[in-house]
């Protein structure tokens, strides 16, 4: 059983990590990392890295985030 957990964690983390790529590179719209990320109050390697889904987020940063961008989780990964 446990197997079959490991082997559907990376799944879903790699499919939650994109689903949040998309919402950020969405919302950025035209504002450069640096200006985004400084709206975000996260450095703009973090976030070209989140966009890329090559950064793992914590709970703590995706809470600041959605604070931010005045929205909710299931804005970012839908219901």
């Amino acid at each position: 059983m446990w197997d079959c957990v490991n082997r559907k964690i990376p799944v879903m983390a790699d499919r939650l990590a994109k689903q949040l790529a998309g919402f950020l590179r969405k919302r950025r719209g035209d504002l450069t990392y640096q200006q985004f990320s400084r709206k975000m109050g996260i450095s703009d390697s973090t976030l070209h890295r989140m966009e890329l889904a090559q950064q793992n987020v914590t709970l703590k940063t995706l809470e600041q985030i959605c604070d931010r961008l005045k929205c909710s989780i299931s804005d970012v990964f839908g219901e």
